[in-house]
């Protein structure tokens, strides 16, 4: 990955995301408003809110189905931890499985710092496994600008 951004490699036992989904693709823009509408969906319709077996307040975009690598189509999840899919509460789930992970942790003004970030992963692909990769955004926090991310990106 990006030599320039720092991160660490963890193993994950894997979770399931119940939320709203869209397919789209990074291609002329298409995912930051695709993605962009997503947000606004969840926070309008207080989707979280809704999904009440959730695990915890703190959100995930679940990036998945990819058509091949970051170039090409995929589906974007925007939801809540749960247990299983049967607590999905008729939601979309996806399946963020067990395995190997680099988590990055962007500095600076949200949402701007996560946009940033992934730009600087795209530039060195190669170790990707293009199954399931995720942004997870921490409860609490003081203000939306003050908002903490952190970048899971699956890799082999």
């Amino acid at each position: 990955m990006s030599q320039n951004l720092p991160f660490e490699e963890i193993n994950s036992s894997g979770i399931f995301v119940a939320g709203v989904a869209v397919r789209t693709t990074n291609q002329d823009d298409r995912a930051m408003t695709d993605i962009g509408n997503l947000w606004a969906k969840f926070m309008s319709e207080s989707i979280a809110g809704q999904i009440v077996a959730r695990l915890s307040d703190d959100i995930y975009c679940v990036y998945t189905d990819y058509e091949n690598d970051h170039t090409g189509w995929y589906t974007a999840v925007l939801g809540c931890c749960v247990a299983s899919p049967d607590d999905s509460g008729g939601f979309f789930t996806a399946l963020i499985p067990k395995g190997s992970y680099r988590v990055y942790k962007p500095s600076g003004l949200f949402p701007e710092c996560v946009a940033n970030a992934w730009r600087q992963i795209w530039q060195d692909c190669s170790a990707r496994n293009y199954i399931a990769d995720y942004d997870l955004y921490k409860a609490g926090a003081e203000s939306f600008g003050a908002t903490k991310a952190e970048i899971y990106v699956g890799f082999i």
